[in-house]
């Protein structure tokens, strides 16, 4: 018997209440009114992360542009992400609300990106036909942690420009060389070719709401994204232990995070290899959410999985995002187990189970609430206990 408690965790960190507003304050800021002109085509950048605020803020920048004047339009910026091909891209934004009826402006794909010069240490840098068109460009993304390398400037604006507004080739040329060494040099290049106006970048809190939405001109970017990816840091939810016998996901996704499940999570050594940090044993990952469209990028990371898992998977649409980024053992297929009890309870007997310590999680990305068993409890003080169980398969529904 492992005796498993519903836990609430306690985290710090505000949101921005008011989102219009904030947004509209931001660009008045900027001086963003004076470089607007009537007519101006302006493409505004949106990425494959789905997130709860993402259609309010690109929304509400549409609306502010139309008041100008101008004419505003979105320009799928995911790399090779959707498979690589224009409706894969247009599929993965419409299940995220964007799209031409939403929106009421045209979403623009064409993922045959233009050759557009060398960094100096001559890496290839690609950019959208359509942004170089346009007669100007305004970024949106998230700041934070990557889950392939560690930077001064990791994932955000910069790596939008370098990598999504490249499509499949940028995001090729930027893995093969080196993410970490090369996104900023790559994102110089391209905003030389195009008509950067500025972007807003966003850091999220624990619960995944906006917490910074900050406004962000051309020259400041890489200062700001260095600022913005120190907070971010610090409102990553992470788990409270250092070492679990068992870690339970129950889902991963490309909605979660690039990597599936989160290795500023899982641990960066599940990817990069070395002294595991934090060390989970035996991971096993039980489901794939539906907005992953069954890119499985990551189920490589787990030691356990389920049949359920496995017959979703898209493996052409996986093994283009593990070809592209390079890391093809992302992508290696776990033990697979019938059902997830059956994937629980073989990881759990792969431990002593009434000392084993464990957690099961939603995913993770949403971490205030969490299952643990009963040895870590005393780890956890201050912590609210919602419920209890009697075993990790019974230990389901996180609020």
């Amino acid at each position: 018997m492992l005796n498993m408690y519903l836990v609430k965790r306690q985290f710090g960190g505000g949101a921005v209440t008011n989102i219009e507003e904030h947004i509209a304050l931001e660009l008045k800021r900027l001086e963003l009114r004076e470089k607007v002109f009537p007519g101006m085509k302006i493409g505004l950048t949106y990425g494959s992360r789905g997130f709860p605020y993402g259609f309010t803020v690109i929304k509400t920048l549409i609306d502010i542009f139309k008041s100008w004047g101008a004419r505003p339009f979105i320009i799928p910026s995911m790399g090779s992400h959707g498979g690589g091909t224009d409706e894969g891209q247009l599929q993965v934004l419409e299940k995220m609300g964007i799209s031409q009826a939403s929106l009421g402006v045209p979403v623009r794909s064409c993922v045959e990106s233009v050759h557009i010069g060398q960094t100096p240490r001559d890496v290839p840098v690609y950019c959208d036909k359509y942004a170089l068109e346009a007669d100007g460009v305004f970024l949106f993304n998230r700041v934070k942690p990557h889950t392939g390398f560690r930077a001064p400037i990791e994932s955000g604006l910069t790596k939008i420009m370098a990598v999504g507004i490249g499509k499949a080739k940028g995001a090729e040329a930027a893995h093969r060389a080196g993410l970490g060494s090369h996104l900023v040099d790559m994102a110089r290049v391209l905003e030389k070719r195009i008509n950067l106006l500025g972007g807003i970048a966003a850091v999220d809190n624990f619960r995944g709401q906006a917490y910074i939405l900050k406004g962000v001109k051309p020259g400041e970017r890489e200062e700001e994204e260095q600022k913005l990816l120190a907070a971010a840091w610090e409102q990553l939810p992470r788990i409270p232990f250092n070492h679990l016998h068992v870690l339970v996901v129950d889902h991963m996704g490309k909605n979660i995070s690039g990597s599936g499940m989160d290795v500023n999570v899982i641990g960066m050594h599940r990817r990069l290899g070395g002294t595991p940090a934090p060390n989970y044993e035996t991971l096993a990952v039980l489901d794939i959410t539906e907005e992953s469209k069954g890119n499985a990028l990551g189920i490589g990371f787990a030691d356990l999985t389920t049949q359920t898992l496995v017959d979703k998977i898209d493996t052409q649409n996986t093994y283009k995002n593990a070809l592209t980024t390079g890391f093809l053992g992302s992508v290696k297929i776990p033990c697979v187990l019938p059902s997830a009890r059956e994937a629980i309870l073989a990881a759990c007997g792969l431990h002593q189970s009434r000392t084993c310590r464990a957690v099961r999680i939603k995913d993770t990305k949403h971490l205030e609430y969490m299952w643990v068993s009963q040895p870590l409890l005393a780890e956890l003080p201050g912590v609210d206990i919602i419920r209890q169980v009697d075993s990790m398969h019974e230990a389901c529904g996180y609020e």
